[in-house]
């Protein structure tokens, strides 16, 4: 029976934390156009500069996706 007297300060804890939580992501606008953001994953990405170390190693050796 004592252990309720721990319990319930931990859920209203984690209670407060979840509303403190989700005000934070409404006041920041984590909510807003939320199709622009689901599509992201479908465009391709930029392709990053490999560092000198890549680049000569590619070059002497070749593209990785090259078939043989």
């Amino acid at each position: 029976m004592n252990i309720i007297f721990v319990l319930i300060p931990i859920a209203i804890l984690f209670v407060v934390i979840a509303g403190a939580v989700f005000f934070w992501a409404i006041r920041s606008e984590q909510f807003e156009d939320l199709d622009r953001q689901g599509s992201n994953i479908l465009f391709d990405e930029e392709q990053r500069p490999l560092p000198p170390s890549e680049q000569q190693a590619e070059q002497e050796n070749g593209p990785h996706d090259q078939q043989p």
